[in-house]
């Protein structure tokens, strides 16, 4: 998962210099998902070649197509955001996913909650300090810290050619951010009953291959926008292809079968100091007091969150081991009181 926050992050990046070039963001969702129906594809024959599938029923097809639209919405939101903002405010606001996905969970009894427990309460207290840390990046700019100057000591050219709204690109990433908390949800609710991640998640980008066609055709009236003009739309379809559509959402499938919904959303913290140091470094992007202050706030909340977790796995393994103890100590007595018998 920690990997997958790099893949997400260097991303993000990526698409942000695409979108520079006039690359329209629905179009990218429509060519991303539909070449990673091949990479999918590919790698389901290899890996169940010899296996036997489960079988697919109707509830479970539905399911997926919901899995599908909600692929779909996160990444148009998502990628719409960046393109009024910055990759820096857009690992800022999936900051928000930890704290979604735990209220989702509870919600759908994913989760327990309970505010005797200092576990519970820790929790409820990192969601919220969560989400005012979010808004600090989105409704507060502050004073810019690190200003990046290209090499003629002029702003670069990336940040002069974006004119970005931040509230907007924030609230845009926030939809985004909720929608995959969702998606988290349906994924575990599906990959339960039907363990198979490769097939879940190819039957999930065709579906969403043709949603986020249908959106395209709509948002886009001009025809030019399907045709690629550059090397670095090309290098970033592929690698949302491979290592987003397809790599990272196996991989999060596969952790929300073993470990859970909001075990997967607690890493998304991490991709905010990696965008951090990236947008400055390789995109020319202002980082400002307002995007360290949140940044800050929201890490608090993460660890807060974290520890609330890891208490909860503690003593849930200090029952099972007192259980056993209790058991195997009642052995004995029994034997003892079979021999007096």
């Amino acid at each position: 998962m920690v990997a997958v926050q790099f893949l997400e992050v260097g991303f993000n990046t990526m698409l942000k210099a695409a979108m520079s070039k006039g690359m329209s963001n629905f179009v990218f969702v429509v060519y991303s998902n539909g070449l990673a129906i091949f990479v999918l594809l590919l790698a389901s024959f290899i890996f169940y070649r010899k296996r036997s599938l489960p079988p697919l029923t109707v509830s479970l097809v539905c399911r997926i197509f919901l899995l599908g639209l909600l692929s779909c919405c996160v990444q148009s939101f998502m990628f719409t955001g960046i393109g009024y903002s910055s990759p820096t405010l857009a690992s800022a606001m999936v900051d928000l996913t930890p704290a979604f996905t735990f209220i989702l969970a509870i919600i759908s009894r994913m989760e327990k909650l309970n505010l005797r427990t200092q576990s519970s309460l820790a929790k409820c207290i990192g969601t919220m300090v969560s989400i005012i840390g979010a808004l600090i990046v989105t409704l507060y700019k502050g004073l810019p810290i690190i200003i990046a100057l290209s090499s003629n000591g002029q702003p670069s050219e990336v940040l002069l050619s974006l004119q970005s709204n931040w509230v907007l690109g924030g609230f845009l990433l926030a939809i985004g951010s909720l929608c995959l908390s969702i998606l988290f949800i349906v994924q575990t609710w599906i990959i339960r009953e039907y363990p198979a991640e490769l097939i879940v998640t190819l039957i999930a980008s065709i579906f969403a291959t043709f949603q986020s066609a249908l959106v395209a055709l709509v948002a886009e009236k001009d025809p030019k926008v399907w045709r690629l003009t550059s090397n670095m739309e090309l290098i970033a379809i592929g690698y949302s292809a491979v290592f987003l559509v397809a790599a990272r959402n196996v991989v999060a499938t596969w952790a929300c079968r073993k470990k859970g919904p909001v075990f997967v959303a607690l890493f998304s913290p991490l991709g905010m100091v990696i965008a951090l140091v990236m947008g400055v470094t390789f995109l020319g992007d202002t980082l400002y007091l307002g995007s360290l202050i949140g940044a800050t706030v929201i890490a608090l909340g993460f660890y807060a969150v974290i520890w609330g977790q890891a208490q909860e796995e503690k003593t849930i393994e200090n029952r099972g081991v007192c259980s056993f103890e209790s058991s195997s100590a009642k052995v004995p007595l029994l034997e003892n009181k079979g021999l007096d018998i």
